[in-house]
């Protein structure tokens, strides 16, 4: 991912694990959970009979997650500069919150490791520098419970995004506090491309990784854990990793160092995974890898692509953890356009999906948004047309569950008007984040709508939590029809006006400030648990 270098061009149930219940689930013993408690994510037939079609004709899609990164190595995007007061940082975080909402975004993807440091007060790893401008600085605040709390007032899904094993932007140690972990144990790390690195290869420094990371998992409310493309460092011409001696000491039955080196990185991706869902089975797991995982010309089972390749190069087994079923999600970064000979969005959309739909893992899609803004994506409509293509594989070949877009700072800049055209042809309606049938789900109650009435500020709407406290709803979505109708298809999209998080107490309210004052409409509630599913409509209730 270009997060900061230049871009690579050319509960579950007792006894049952993830990938027993999606075999479960494809020979059709969970068909019916799917259709109750996720809804649909394909478009309606209607849809998939326009495929092809312009994207400004497609229906709005319930089911998609729609992010965006938000960078804070070297301060790309949040916080915008080191130094700031907590505040201020507080007050760009909520416009980053505020971007979301205006184009419709149900999650945010913020980095809160960025260099073996951290974003909330670690007992493992400094304070980061990119909060205050000094390493180990308390920055007065705990930004990662700040991020938690106002991402999820939004309702919108908070992952967590963590750099595994750069420790370092400079090649110095010492320019590191005394107490850092790298400098503690200076064995752990090596030096590359004006780096610093844990060495993957090393047990203890996998280990230390992993508690760090596990630290904010379990000390913290949030939605999912995520990594970038980072793994082994991208190739520096002239350079060589310096880990001959880890592999002497560790390398025992590889003959190949590469080998041993994408042992080293899927051990430490699937012990991740393990631990994360030991500590909170409903937290995600995903990653965003480099968009090739390998060319067929070197490979007959990678993609129609020239270009540099994830296995080889970050000797990351991309597809490998696809089809183990260690990941939840993966998003890989096809930050290209149509036609490039290299690298061709459109190659490479259905080869990562049917990939995905060997497992059931879910696919997003990472678009690169920052091209329009640098040029490279000459056509204001390229992402659009990218949205419109990934529907069409899901409508006819395999799942595409969504898309998110690098970076945050680019979202608002709109460049050529590229995200006012995504929102128009695809974003004109919120959408609720796709449900993963292998997470612990909620037992949730069918929510009691009360009233909808005319006011000032729009129509509140008024309902009740029927469960006890135990199990009361972590959101609610709110629908609306026109005029007066005995009940409403929530599986519209056209319907869905919002999804809003529950507050305390059994009585919930929403504002509904889109409606027209003295129009008459027919409103229906449902309740979402924290993993999305969701609860049959509540009987429905006439405008007063």
């Amino acid at each position: 991912m270009p997060l900061d270098r230049t871009p690579h061009e050319p509960q579950l149930s007792p006894g049952l694990d993830r990938r027993g219940f999606l075999t479960l689930a494809v020979a059709g013993a969970a068909a019916s959970a799917f259709t109750v408690t996720i809804g649909t994510l394909s478009p309606t037939p209607a849809l998939a009979a326009t495929a092809g079609a312009e994207a400004s004709a497609l229906a709005p899609r319930k089911r998609e997650l729609r992010a965006m990164w938000i960078s804070s190595v070297v301060n790309i995007d949040w916080p915008s500069r080191t130094g700031l007061s907590a505040a201020d940082q507080q007050a760009e975080f909520l416009h980053w919150l505020d971007v979301a909402e205006q184009f419709h975004l149900n999650a945010v993807f913020v980095q809160v490791r960025p260099t073996a440091d951290a974003f909330w007060p670690s007992p493992l790893e400094p304070w980061s520098q990119y909060l205050t401008g000094v390493q180990g600085r308390d920055p007065g605040y705990d930004p990662l419970a700040f991020i938690v709390e106002e991402a999820h007032r939004r309702n919108l899904e908070l992952h967590t995004w963590y750099n595994p094993y750069r420790v370092s932007m400079g090649a110095d140690p010492s320019a590191l506090v005394p107490d850092h972990p790298a400098r503690v144990h200076p064995d752990w790390i090596w030096a590359y491309g004006g780096k610093l690195y844990f060495d993957p290869g090393l047990p203890e420094a996998q280990e230390h990784i992993q508690q760090a990371i596990l630290h904010s998992v379990e000390n913290y409310d949030i939605d999912g854990v995520h990594f970038d493309d980072y793994f082994y460092p991208y190739p520096v011409a002239g350079q060589t990793i310096p880990d001959a001696a880890t592999y002497a000491a560790h390398g025992a039955g590889f003959e190949d160092i590469a080998d041993w080196r994408r042992h080293n990185v899927n051990t430490f991706v699937h012990s991740v995974s393990q631990r994360i869902k030991a500590l909170k089975p409903w937290v995600k797991f995903g990653i965003s890898p480099f968009g090739i995982w390998r060319n067929r010309t070197t490979d007959p089972l990678g993609s129609e692509t020239g270009g540099s390749q994830s296995y080889d190069m970050q000797f990351a087994d991309t597809r490998k953890w696809v089809l183990e079923g260690w990941l939840d999600y993966i998003n890989p970064q096809i930050y290209w356009q149509f036609g490039l000979a290299v690298a061709d969005y459109a190659k490479l959309v259905p080869w990562w999906a049917d990939v995905a739909a060997t497992s059931g893992t879910h696919l997003y899609i990472g678009e690169a948004l920052y091209k329009v803004t640098s040029g490279v994506f000459t056509d204001p409509a390229e992402l659009s047309n990218h949205l419109t293509f990934d529907r069409e594989i899901d409508a006819t070949r395999a799942p595409v569950h969504g898309n998110v877009y690098f970076s945050a700072k680019h979202v608002p800049a709109d460049p050529k008007g590229s995200m006012s055209i995504v929102r128009a042809d695809h974003y004109s309606r919120p959408a609720i984040v796709p449900a993963m049938p292998w997470l612990p789900a909620g037992d949730l109650r069918t929510p009691v709508l009360a009233n909808a009435v005319h006011g000032a500020g729009g129509v509140t709407v008024q309902w009740s939590d029927a469960a006890p406290p135990s199990a009361r709803a972590t959101s609610f979505a709110v629908y609306r029809a026109d005029g007066q109708v005995a009940a409403i298809d929530t599986e519209d999209a056209a319907h869905l006006v919002a999804t809003r998080r529950a507050q305390p107490g059994v009585v919930q309210r929403f504002v509904d400030a889109t409606a027209e004052p003295g129009a008459v409409y027919t409103y229906a509630v449902t309740a979402l648990d924290r993993v999305w599913n969701e609860s049959a409509a509540s009987g429905v209730r006439v405008t007063e």
